[in-house]
Protein backbone atom coordinates (compact mmCIF):
# COMPACT_ATOMS: atom_id res chain seq x y z
CA UNK A 1 0.00 0.00 0.00
CA UNK A 2 2.82 2.40 0.87
CA UNK A 3 4.55 1.62 -2.44
CA UNK A 4 1.38 2.32 -4.42
CA UNK A 5 0.99 5.63 -2.61
CA UNK A 6 4.63 6.41 -3.44
CA UNK A 7 3.95 5.82 -7.13
CA UNK A 8 1.00 8.20 -7.03
CA UNK A 9 3.07 10.82 -5.21
CA UNK A 10 5.90 10.41 -7.73
CA UNK A 11 3.52 11.43 -10.52
CA UNK A 12 3.15 14.78 -8.65
CA UNK A 13 -0.63 14.98 -9.10
CA UNK A 14 -0.80 18.52 -7.65
CA UNK A 15 1.17 19.80 -10.66
CA UNK A 16 -0.85 18.02 -13.36
CA UNK A 17 -3.29 20.94 -13.77
CA UNK A 18 -0.83 22.57 -16.18
CA UNK A 19 -1.30 19.95 -18.91
CA UNK A 20 -5.10 20.24 -19.36
CA UNK A 21 -4.82 24.03 -19.37
CA UNK A 22 -2.26 23.96 -22.19
CA UNK A 23 -4.15 21.29 -24.14
CA UNK A 24 -7.32 23.26 -23.36
CA UNK A 25 -5.98 26.17 -25.37
CA UNK A 26 -5.75 23.97 -28.44
CA UNK A 27 -9.19 22.49 -27.79
CA UNK A 28 -10.73 25.97 -27.39
CA UNK A 29 -9.14 27.17 -30.65
CA UNK A 30 -10.35 24.04 -32.47
CA UNK A 31 -13.90 24.43 -31.23
CA UNK A 32 -13.77 28.14 -32.05
CA UNK A 33 -13.01 27.19 -35.65
CA UNK A 34 -16.28 25.30 -35.71
CA UNK A 35 -14.83 21.82 -35.81
CA UNK A 36 -17.26 19.00 -34.90
CA UNK A 37 -17.34 18.85 -31.13
CA UNK A 38 -16.37 15.18 -30.59
CA UNK A 39 -16.56 14.67 -26.85
CA UNK A 40 -14.61 11.39 -27.02
CA UNK A 41 -11.74 12.91 -29.00
CA UNK A 42 -11.69 15.95 -26.73
CA UNK A 43 -11.48 13.78 -23.63
CA UNK A 44 -8.72 11.70 -25.22
CA UNK A 45 -6.71 14.86 -25.96
CA UNK A 46 -7.03 15.95 -22.33
CA UNK A 47 -6.22 12.47 -21.04
CA UNK A 48 -3.18 12.20 -23.31
CA UNK A 49 -1.89 15.56 -22.10
CA UNK A 50 -2.26 14.65 -18.42
CA UNK A 51 -0.68 11.23 -18.96
CA UNK A 52 2.25 12.77 -20.85
CA UNK A 53 2.87 15.18 -17.96
CA UNK A 54 2.61 12.34 -15.44
CA UNK A 55 5.05 10.24 -17.49
CA UNK A 56 7.64 13.03 -17.45
CA UNK A 57 7.25 13.37 -13.69
CA UNK A 58 7.56 9.62 -13.09
CA UNK A 59 10.67 9.27 -15.24
CA UNK A 60 12.12 12.35 -13.54
CA UNK A 61 11.51 10.94 -10.07
CA UNK A 62 13.06 7.58 -11.02
CA UNK A 63 16.14 9.14 -12.61
CA UNK A 64 16.64 11.56 -9.71
CA UNK A 65 16.47 8.66 -7.28
CA UNK A 66 19.08 6.67 -9.23
CA UNK A 67 21.43 9.65 -9.52
CA UNK A 68 21.19 10.38 -5.80
CA UNK A 69 19.77 13.85 -6.41
CA UNK A 70 16.68 13.05 -4.34
CA UNK A 71 18.88 12.50 -1.29
CA UNK A 72 20.63 15.88 -1.40
CA UNK A 73 18.02 18.28 -2.78
CA UNK A 74 16.14 20.67 -0.51
CA UNK A 75 12.48 20.20 -1.26
CA UNK A 76 10.06 23.11 -1.49
CA UNK A 77 6.34 23.05 -2.36
CA UNK A 78 7.36 23.90 -5.94
CA UNK A 79 10.69 22.16 -6.54
CA UNK A 80 12.94 19.31 -5.47
CA UNK A 81 10.64 16.45 -6.42
CA UNK A 82 8.02 14.68 -4.35
CA UNK A 83 10.41 12.85 -1.99
CA UNK A 84 8.40 9.66 -2.49
CA UNK A 85 11.32 7.37 -3.38
CA UNK A 86 13.73 8.47 -0.64
CA UNK A 87 10.97 7.56 1.82
CA UNK A 88 10.09 4.30 0.02
CA UNK A 89 13.15 3.11 -1.99
CA UNK A 90 11.54 -0.27 -2.64
CA UNK A 91 8.95 1.47 -4.85
CA UNK A 92 11.58 2.50 -7.44
CA UNK A 93 10.84 -0.33 -9.87
CA UNK A 94 7.11 0.33 -9.56
CA UNK A 95 7.66 3.99 -10.39
CA UNK A 96 9.65 2.98 -13.49
CA UNK A 97 6.92 0.51 -14.46
CA UNK A 98 4.28 3.22 -14.00
CA UNK A 99 6.33 5.61 -16.14
CA UNK A 100 6.59 3.05 -18.94
CA UNK A 101 2.92 2.13 -18.69
CA UNK A 102 1.87 5.79 -18.72
CA UNK A 103 4.06 6.48 -21.74
CA UNK A 104 2.55 3.42 -23.41
CA UNK A 105 -0.93 4.86 -22.94
CA UNK A 106 0.21 8.20 -24.38
CA UNK A 107 1.61 6.42 -27.44
CA UNK A 108 -1.61 4.40 -27.81
CA UNK A 109 -3.70 7.59 -27.81
CA UNK A 110 -1.25 9.11 -30.26
CA UNK A 111 -1.56 6.11 -32.59
CA UNK A 112 -5.35 6.48 -32.53
CA UNK A 113 -5.07 10.10 -33.66
CA UNK A 114 -2.40 9.15 -36.20
CA UNK A 115 -4.89 6.67 -37.69
CA UNK A 116 -7.66 9.27 -37.52
CA UNK A 117 -5.81 12.33 -38.85
CA UNK A 118 -2.92 10.89 -40.84
CA UNK A 119 0.77 11.71 -40.88
CA UNK A 120 0.25 15.28 -39.64
CA UNK A 121 0.14 13.81 -36.12
CA UNK A 122 3.46 12.04 -36.49
CA UNK A 123 5.81 14.99 -35.98
CA UNK A 124 4.22 16.33 -32.78
CA UNK A 125 3.86 12.79 -31.47
CA UNK A 126 7.51 11.88 -32.03
CA UNK A 127 8.71 15.18 -30.55
CA UNK A 128 6.50 14.69 -27.52
CA UNK A 129 7.74 11.15 -26.84
CA UNK A 130 11.37 12.20 -27.29
CA UNK A 131 10.92 15.04 -24.80
CA UNK A 132 9.45 12.62 -22.23
CA UNK A 133 12.27 10.10 -22.65
CA UNK A 134 15.23 12.48 -22.87
CA UNK A 135 14.44 15.40 -20.56
CA UNK A 136 15.92 14.28 -17.24
CA UNK A 137 18.87 12.22 -18.45
CA UNK A 138 20.06 14.30 -21.40
CA UNK A 139 18.30 17.63 -21.96
CA UNK A 140 19.13 18.87 -18.44
CA UNK A 141 22.80 18.75 -19.51
CA UNK A 142 22.26 21.54 -22.05
CA UNK A 143 21.33 25.03 -20.80
CA UNK A 144 19.42 26.02 -23.93
CA UNK A 145 17.65 22.70 -24.49
CA UNK A 146 16.70 22.46 -20.82
CA UNK A 147 15.15 25.93 -21.01
CA UNK A 148 13.24 25.28 -24.24
CA UNK A 149 12.14 21.67 -23.70
CA UNK A 150 9.34 22.35 -21.16
CA UNK A 151 8.02 25.21 -23.27
CA UNK A 152 8.13 23.12 -26.42
CA UNK A 153 6.29 20.25 -24.74
CA UNK A 154 3.58 22.31 -23.07
CA UNK A 155 3.41 24.80 -25.94
CA UNK A 156 3.59 23.69 -29.59
CA UNK A 157 3.42 19.95 -28.86
CA UNK A 158 0.33 20.10 -26.64
CA UNK A 159 -1.47 23.08 -28.18
CA UNK A 160 -0.82 22.37 -31.86
CA UNK A 161 -1.09 18.65 -31.22
CA UNK A 162 -4.59 19.20 -29.82
CA UNK A 163 -5.54 21.20 -32.91
CA UNK A 164 -4.35 18.46 -35.25
CA UNK A 165 -5.94 15.71 -33.17
CA UNK A 166 -9.34 17.44 -33.35
CA UNK A 167 -9.09 17.98 -37.10
CA UNK A 168 -8.64 21.75 -36.85
CA UNK A 169 -6.24 23.87 -38.85
CA UNK A 170 -3.10 25.47 -37.46
CA UNK A 171 -3.88 29.18 -37.71
CA UNK A 172 -2.37 32.37 -36.28
CA UNK A 173 -4.40 32.02 -33.09
CA UNK A 174 -3.18 28.48 -32.50
CA UNK A 175 0.45 29.41 -33.13
CA UNK A 176 0.18 32.45 -30.88
CA UNK A 177 -1.30 30.61 -27.90
CA UNK A 178 1.25 27.82 -28.33
CA UNK A 179 3.99 30.46 -28.00
CA UNK A 180 2.30 31.89 -24.89
CA UNK A 181 2.33 28.40 -23.37
CA UNK A 182 5.98 28.03 -24.38
CA UNK A 183 7.01 31.26 -22.64
CA UNK A 184 5.09 30.45 -19.46
CA UNK A 185 6.12 26.80 -19.16
CA UNK A 186 9.80 27.56 -19.76
CA UNK A 187 9.63 30.39 -17.24
CA UNK A 188 8.00 28.11 -14.68
CA UNK A 189 10.66 25.41 -14.96
CA UNK A 190 13.44 28.01 -14.94
CA UNK A 191 12.31 29.76 -11.77
CA UNK A 192 11.64 26.43 -10.03
CA UNK A 193 15.23 25.34 -10.75
CA UNK A 194 16.61 28.16 -8.63
CA UNK A 195 16.28 26.38 -5.24
CA UNK A 196 17.77 23.17 -6.72
CA UNK A 197 20.84 24.68 -8.38
CA UNK A 198 23.57 23.42 -6.04
CA UNK A 199 22.12 19.91 -5.80
CA UNK A 200 21.67 19.78 -9.58
CA UNK A 201 25.28 20.84 -10.10
CA UNK A 202 26.43 17.93 -7.93
CA UNK A 203 24.85 15.33 -10.23
CA UNK A 204 26.03 16.97 -13.45
CA UNK A 205 23.04 18.99 -14.57
CA UNK A 206 23.88 22.08 -16.59
CA UNK A 207 20.72 24.14 -16.88
CA UNK A 208 20.90 27.94 -16.98
CA UNK A 209 20.73 28.40 -13.22
CA UNK A 210 23.80 26.17 -12.84
CA UNK A 211 25.82 27.58 -15.73
CA UNK A 212 24.88 31.28 -15.47
CA UNK A 213 23.95 31.61 -11.83
CA UNK A 214 20.78 32.41 -9.93
CA UNK A 215 21.03 36.15 -10.52
CA UNK A 216 21.13 35.69 -14.29
CA UNK A 217 18.15 33.33 -14.12
CA UNK A 218 16.28 35.91 -12.05
CA UNK A 219 16.88 38.45 -14.83
CA UNK A 220 15.59 36.07 -17.52
CA UNK A 221 12.34 35.30 -15.66
CA UNK A 222 10.80 38.77 -16.28
CA UNK A 223 11.89 38.61 -19.94
CA UNK A 224 9.82 35.45 -20.45
CA UNK A 225 6.88 36.89 -18.51
CA UNK A 226 6.95 40.11 -20.55
CA UNK A 227 7.14 38.04 -23.77
CA UNK A 228 3.94 36.30 -22.70
CA UNK A 229 2.05 39.56 -22.18
CA UNK A 230 3.42 41.10 -25.38
CA UNK A 231 2.16 38.05 -27.28
CA UNK A 232 -1.31 38.55 -25.77
CA UNK A 233 -1.31 42.26 -26.69
CA UNK A 234 -0.12 41.43 -30.21
CA UNK A 235 -2.91 38.88 -30.57
CA UNK A 236 -5.51 41.39 -29.43
CA UNK A 237 -4.26 44.14 -31.75
CA UNK A 238 -4.02 41.80 -34.74
CA UNK A 239 -7.44 40.30 -34.11
CA UNK A 240 -6.02 36.80 -33.56
CA UNK A 241 -7.44 36.74 -30.04
CA UNK A 242 -11.03 37.72 -29.15
CA UNK A 243 -11.28 40.85 -26.97
CA UNK A 244 -12.43 38.89 -23.93
CA UNK A 245 -9.02 37.18 -23.73
CA UNK A 246 -7.70 40.59 -22.68
CA UNK A 247 -8.73 39.61 -19.15
CA UNK A 248 -5.57 37.47 -19.13
CA UNK A 249 -3.65 40.74 -18.83
CA UNK A 250 -5.12 41.15 -15.34
CA UNK A 251 -2.39 38.83 -14.05
CA UNK A 252 0.32 41.27 -15.14
CA UNK A 253 0.55 43.05 -11.74
CA UNK A 254 1.22 39.73 -10.02
CA UNK A 255 3.85 38.89 -12.65
CA UNK A 256 5.42 42.29 -11.98
CA UNK A 257 5.49 41.50 -8.27
CA UNK A 258 7.24 38.20 -8.99
CA UNK A 259 9.80 39.91 -11.22
CA UNK A 260 10.46 42.68 -8.71
CA UNK A 261 10.89 40.45 -5.66
CA UNK A 262 12.67 37.44 -7.14
CA UNK A 263 16.18 38.92 -7.17
CA UNK A 264 15.87 39.94 -3.52
CA UNK A 265 14.57 36.52 -2.42
CA UNK A 266 17.34 34.31 -3.81
CA UNK A 267 19.05 33.86 -0.44
CA UNK A 268 15.87 33.83 1.66
CA UNK A 269 14.11 30.44 1.33
CA UNK A 270 10.79 31.49 2.88
CA UNK A 271 10.59 34.62 0.79
CA UNK A 272 11.60 32.67 -2.32
CA UNK A 273 8.81 30.16 -1.69
CA UNK A 274 6.32 33.03 -1.61
CA UNK A 275 7.63 34.26 -4.97
CA UNK A 276 7.47 30.76 -6.45
CA UNK A 277 3.88 30.41 -5.24
CA UNK A 278 2.87 33.75 -6.74
CA UNK A 279 4.52 32.71 -10.00
CA UNK A 280 2.49 29.50 -10.17
CA UNK A 281 -0.69 31.49 -9.52
CA UNK A 282 0.26 33.92 -12.29
CA UNK A 283 0.84 31.15 -14.82
CA UNK A 284 -2.26 29.12 -14.04
CA UNK A 285 -4.54 32.17 -13.92
CA UNK A 286 -3.19 33.51 -17.22
CA UNK A 287 -3.74 30.20 -19.00
CA UNK A 288 -7.18 29.69 -17.46
CA UNK A 289 -8.33 33.18 -18.49
CA UNK A 290 -7.08 32.55 -22.02
CA UNK A 291 -8.92 29.22 -22.24
CA UNK A 292 -12.13 30.85 -20.97
CA UNK A 293 -11.74 33.78 -23.34
CA UNK A 294 -11.16 31.54 -26.35
CA UNK A 295 -14.09 29.26 -25.64
CA UNK A 296 -16.77 29.70 -28.33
Amino acid sequence: MAESAAVIRASRPNFLILAPLCAGLGIAVAWRQGEPESLVDTLLVLLGAVLAHAAVNLFNEYEDFLSGLDRITRRTPFSGGSGALPRHPSAANKVLAAALATLGLVITIGLYFLWLRGMSMLLVGVVGVLLILTYTRWLTRSPLLCLLAPGLGFGPVMVLGALIALGARIDATGILVSLISLFLASELLLINQIPDAEADRTVGRRHLVVTRGRAAAARLVPVLLVANYLAIVLGLLAGWLPPITGFALLTAPLAFWVSRHLAHALDQPDRLNAVLGANVATLLATLALLVIGLWP
